[in-house]
């Protein structure tokens, strides 16, 4: 849903008023929050120039200079330009107002690759050195160029609508100007289980054969459907790292053993290269080399322009009132707002990050349902209007598990509920929500044509 003042979230007024206010940032419509980190926002866009849908990461500037974070998002924005790639998100420009910097990004909507992990359990081997030939297609790229991912994992690994892998989320890259005189980097970053070993060591590593490592564990993951090294306890984690003992389940061809323990060498220097990991005989079946068109060399000259303060060099934020629509119509037209059976997939594992359902109970009915739901799961709630914070009260494998809940008012019979992870692991996220939608059932509204269906079963 689009962003809305304080006074358009009132439950209280009449539908005419409900639909709220939507954003424009320069020639951009900006549309519902996609994703949300620690430091900025990723939100649906649409280009009223083209009518091209893109994905726009909103940044705090006064958040950004207050955490000293201007040379790290400026780095992620130069990374950025800098690669131009068929299985990278491609960056297409920069804005910035007075207030936030934006980042506009090419649009992937077919998901994550996590998320084929978590539906299918593990893919079969033909489909994993599919997506691996394009995840080191696009590695290979970008070491070319001098950048070094440093967090490669599923959950930054996208899906475009054909199936094409997409690697995305340079938020801890970095490229070879920041390496020490030893050439290595020195900074220890990255997700704890994808982290190669001389990272965890603190002594400076090659930023490439880290990346390999990485690559290492993804294809373990999408073949085994589990991690290589996997403990609750980080220092028993770091230890199982450092060892690297890799045990392949036995539905490992020969062939994928040997590869998959080639990249996943605790020394660095003995590790498998790229240049060799595409001479494999398990990597070269079925490969084939990416085909494009090389850009011309990218100027890094406007980097700067997303913290300038001069007044000609920012987009005017506006908000506008959209053009009414009745509810009911609203519903049927968006695929994710038909959710008579919302519940049912997702119990089945297809909820990701982020999910929503439509519900004809007042407003403080849905919040007083979502509070008592929380109790019970060991989640403390935080509420403000209409918009409720959810925190687990015990760390997780990536810290506490949190979510953001909000409210809407559709129609004066009809509410719309959000909800979205804004913290923690992604799989402890699918537990909770098992447990969370099965209090919520009798709350959520089943359009009359999935109620039918049901009855026709």
């Amino acid at each position: 849903m689009s962003e809305r003042s304080p006074a358009d979230r009132r439950m209280a007024e009449p539908a005419a008023g409900a639909a709220g206010r939507k954003t424009r940032v320069g020639p951009y419509e900006l549309g519902k929050t996609l994703g949300e980190g620690s430091f900025a926002k990723v939100k649906h866009a649409r280009d009223s120039r083209t009518g091209a849908v893109r994905a726009i990461k909103v940044l705090d500037r006064n958040h950004v200079l207050r955490h000293k974070m201007v040379e790290q998002i400026k780095r992620e924005i130069s990374t950025m330009k800098l690669i131009k790639h068929p299985n990278v998100v491609q960056l297409h420009e920069v804005m910035a107002s007075k207030t936030k910097i934006y980042m506009v990004l090419e649009f992937v909507d077919g998901g994550e690759l996590f998320d084929k992990i978590v539906n299918s359990g593990r893919l079969g081997e033909d489909e994993a050195r599919r997506y691996f030939h394009q995840l080191i297609n696009a590695v290979d790229y970008c070491h070319s160029r001098g950048v070094y991912h440093r967090d490669l994992k599923p959950e930054n690994l996208l899906l475009d609508s054909h199936g094409a892998l997409k690697v995305s989320d340079f938020g801890l890259s970095a490229f070879a100007p920041q390496t020490k005189e030893d050439g290595l980097l020195h900074t220890a970053c990255g997700t704890p289980n994808y982290v190669a070993p001389e990272v965890l060591a603190d002594k400076g590593y090659d930023g490439m054969a880290a990346d390999v490592w990485s690559c290492g564990i993804i294809l373990f993951v999408l073949m085994a459907g589990y991690l290589p090294f996997d403990d609750a306890n980080l220092m028993r984690l770091y230890k199982l790292i450092c060892q690297a003992n890799v045990s392949c389940p036995p539905w490992f061809s020969p062939g994928a053993k040997k590869f998959i323990k080639r990249i996943l060498n605790p020394n660095p220097d003995t590790r498998i290269t790229i240049a060799e990991i595409l001479q494999d005989e398990w990597f070269k079946k079925d490969y084939k080399p990416p085909h494009f068109e090389q850009g011309e060399d990218v100027s890094l000259d406007d980097v700067d322009a997303a913290f300038n303060d001069s007044e000609d060099r920012l987009v005017a934020e506006k908000r506008e009132k959209p053009e009414s629509m009745n509810a009911f119509a609203l519903i049927s037209r968006s695929q994710g707002f038909n959710l008579g059976n919302l519940f049912e997939k997702e119990m089945m594992g297809m909820v990701k990050r982020e999910t929503s359902f439509t519900s004809q109970c007042t407003a403080q009915e849905i919040m007083t349902k979502i509070e008592d739901a929380c109790g019970p799961l060991g989640f403390n709630v935080r509420k403000q209007n209409y918009k409720m914070k959810l925190k687990g009260d015990k760390s997780g494998r990536k810290g506490h598990l949190s979510v953001a809940t909000e409210v809407f008012e559709v129609a004066p019979s009809l509410h719309m509920v959000e909800l979205r992870k804004t913290g923690g692991d992604t799989l402890e996220f699918h537990s909770f929500y098992k447990n969370f939608s099965s209090e919520l059932k009798d709350i959520v509204w089943k359009a009359e044509s999935d109620a039918s269906k049901k009855q026709a079963k």
